[in-house]
Order: C-alpha cells, then sequence, then structure tokens
C-alpha cells in the first residue's frame, strides 16, 4: 500500500521553496486553523454552558455541534485529504491562492455564524465542503482514482448536512435541525473508519518493528458497512430498536476490527498508540449509541465518545505525524505531542466518564474536558505554528 506521508517530487530542478510556506499544501493551513479553533471555541463554549457568557459565542448546543463538525472536523478532514489526494494521484492538489481562498472561506463561515445574517452562514457554511469536494474531485477524476470518489461524495452530503441544518434553524423545512447533525456525525464517523483503516496498520508495522497488524478484508466490508448501514437507519429515521441492533453489531466488528492492529505492541511508541487508542472509542461510541436508543444512557454520552475521544484522538495524531512528515521531520512523538495526546485523551475520559458515575457533576465534567480539550489542541497550535509555516527541513516544496 503506497504509504501517503511520503510523497514523491519530480526529479526536475525546483526553486527553493519560500520561507513562509503556509499555503505550500493542504495540511498546513488547516491544521493550524483547527486546532486554534478548537481550543478557542470548545472554551467560549463551556463559559456559555455554565452561564459565565451571558452573550453567547454559539447559539445554543446546536451551534456547538455545528461548529465542531462543520468547522473543527471538516477543516482537518480537508487539510489532510487535499494532502494525502497529491500523493494518491500523483497530481497536484491546492495551494497558494486558491489554497488561501477556501481558508478564507471556512474563516468566513466561522465568523457568519455568529451574525444574525442566518441565510448568508447558510450559503457559505454549505459551499466549503462542496468547494473542498470540487477541489478534490478534479484530481481524483483525472487520476482515475476510483476507490477515492467516495470522499467526494462524503463532502456533498456533509454540505447538504450543513444546509438542512440552517433550514431547519431558519423554520425553512419541518426537519429538526438536529437531523442534519446526525447525519454529518455519521458521515464522519464513517470517514474516520475508513481512514483509520488504511493508515493505523500500516503506521503499526512501519513505527513498531515486529508488529504483524492485518486487515481482514471481510470484516473490513462488514464494519464499514455497519457504519454505512447505521446511516441509513438514522436517514429513514427507523425505530430506535433497529438502530440499537444496527449499532451493537457495527461496535462488535470493529472492535475486531481494531483487535487485529495489535494495539498493545504500540505502548512504547506514542505517535502510534495514540491511534489505536482513538480508534478503540469507535466501538465505544456504537455501544452507547446501542445503549443510548433505549435511554439507558443519554445520548450525548455516545456522540462525544464520538467527537471528543475518536475525532479528538485520531485528529491529534494525524496532525502531528503528517505535520512531522510532510514538513522532513523526524517521525518521533516529542514531550510536547505526548502532552497532547494525554490531554486530549483525558479530555474524552472526564467528558464521557464522569457524567456517567456521578451525573449530578456534569457541569464540572463538561468545563474540566473543555479545559483540558482547549489545552491539548491550544498547545498543538504553539507547537507546530514554526513548523507549519515554515519550509520544508529538506528543502522541498511541500
Amino acid at each position: 500500500m503506497t504509504n501517503f506521508l511520503n510523497i514523491e517530487e519530480p526529479a526536475s530542478r525546483r526553486a527553493p521553496p519560500p520561507r513562509f510556506a503556509l499555503w505550500q499544501l493542504g495540511f498546513r493551513p488547516f491544521y493550524l486553523l483547527a486546532s486554534t479553533f478548537a481550543a478557542a471555541s470548545v472554551a467560549l463554549w463551556a463559559l456559555q454552558f455554565a452561564g459565565w457568557l451571558p452573550l453567547a459565542y454559539l447559539q445554543g448546543p446546536l451551534w456547538h455541534a455545528h461548529e465542531m463538525l462543520f468547522g473543527f472536523t471538516l477543516a482537518v478532514v480537508v487539510g489532510f485529504l487535499l494532502t494525502a489526494g497529491r500523493n494518491w494521484t500523483n497530481r497536484p492538489t491546492l495551494s497558494g491562492g486558491p489554497l488561501a481562498a477556501l481558508a478564507l472561506l471556512w474563516l468566513a463561515g466561522r465568523v457568519l455564524v455568529l451574525t444574525p445574517f442566518g441565510w448568508a452562514a447558510a450559503l457559505v457554511a454549505s459551499a466549503f465542503p462542496l468547494a473542498a469536494a470540487v477541489a478534490l474531485g478534479i484530481p481524483f477524476y483525472a487520476a482515475r482514482s476510483k476507490r477515492n470518489y467516495f470522499f467526494v461524495g462524503l463532502l456533498v452530503l456533509l454540505s447538504l448536512a450543513t444546509f438542512f441544518v440552517h433550514l431547519g434553524q431558519l423554520g425553512v423545512v419541518a426537519l429538526p435541525a438536529w437531523a442534519g447533525i446526525q447525519v454529518a456525525l455519521d458521515a464522519v464517523l464513517f470517514i474516520l473508519c475508513v481512514m483509520g483503516g488504511r493508515v493505523i496498520p500500516m503506521f503499526t508495522n512501519n513505527g513498531v518493528p515486529g508488529t504483524r497488524a492485518r486487515r481482514v478484508e471481510w470484516l473490513d466490508k462488514a464494519a464499514l458497512g455497519a457504519v454505512l448501514a447505521l446511516l441509513a437507519a438514522d436517514l429513514l429515521q427507523l425505530p430506535a430498536g433497529t438502530i440499537a441492533v444496527v449499532a451493537a453489531l457495527a461496535a462488535a466488528a470493529h472492535l475486531a476490527r481494531w483487535s487485529l492492529w495489535q494495539p498493545w505492541r504500540t505502548l512504547r511508541t506514542p505517535l502510534v498508540w495514540v491511534l489505536h487508542l482513538a480508534y478503540l472509542w469507535i466501538p465505544l461510541h456504537l455501544a452507547l449509541r446501542a445503549l443510548a436508543a433505549f435511554s439507558l444512557v443519554p445520548a450525548s454520552t455516545a456522540t462525544h465518545a464520538l467527537t471528543v475521544g475518536a475525532v479528538g484522538g485520531l485528529v491529534i495524531g494525524m496532525m502531528t505525524r503528517t505535520a512531522r512528515g510532510h514538513t522532513a521531520r523526524e517521525l518521533r512523538a516529542d514531550g510536547f505531542d505526548v502532552a497532547c495526546y494525554v490531554l486530549v485523551s483525558l479530555s474524552a475520559v472526564v467528558r464521557v466518564a464522569l457524567p456517567l458515575v456521578l451525573p449530578a457533576q456534569m457541569l464540572v465534567a463538561v468545563l474540566a474536558s473543555a479545559a483540558l480539550w482547549s489545552a491539548g489542541f491550544g498547545l498543538y497550535a504553539l507547537r507546530y505554528w514554526s513548523v507549519l509555516t515554515g519550509p520544508r527541513l529538506d528543502g522541498r516544496p511541500g
């Protein structure tokens, strides 16, 4: 399998890359924007949740969910795909002015959701994933990279999901705005499962000598198919019992899949164990969704197992690894990286476990989790500012 962390450039002679390299490749601006936004927005949301911020930064839980999905998570996904897509297709992806324009479109969406201009926010927020789909679709189609076409489809689905969130909020459609959030959560879950299956076994075998992480084709298909079935069940608004069964089967499949990657062999390699730990939150999320369907646990518990645990953990792990790999740095986590991993992982444990054990301490859980999350991603933004804005150490472009 091609390792997309090692992108080969044509052998022709090239001019030295500029010292300010933020717009050289997609991961650079979007990792920096996403980490900064993650640190700031969750901290402000926690203040609003506690009632300490009378002028709300995000208008209630819906907007908090919207921004974590269509702001933070989508920025990382787009930055990652623009970077990996160049290697998958051996064709250039956005850089320079067009990349800056796409980043500006993302930023405009984050600003507009704070204003009264609902229609402008709806159009700009939904335009960003659509523009990203076009930007990826062109090199994918040119290279006939059919195995990656579904990423374009998922980005279009996310564009529709965010548009329907806004239409529901504006009262244009009868569907609740939260329906769009749930569809987006399922789409993000599918992206995580696909990417996790592609890279975690490979990184494990490459980073931990002697490990034999393996993939079983029928199990991979079953695990991914179960997530798609869950997405369909949510789209069709099927009964709670059906959703519980699908989620439980999906949890079992993903737990079996994860065990084949030999996570216990990675404990001395932080750059790898952080990805295994994050992926473990996926079967936990699915199991909690099955329980939540019967109101045995709060639905928000299952949601935060996915968003804080799986998304947060995989994002911080992949942002450190890809930033190092694509700037020609050593693929070894330093103390700052490990601190980021620990802070984000603890944020997930506190947000999910504490309300289950001590329901009366929900406010404490939210505030503590937000502080840990903001510290983890804030530390990443500070540590990697010079890495993401500076040129590669080997002098090559990218």
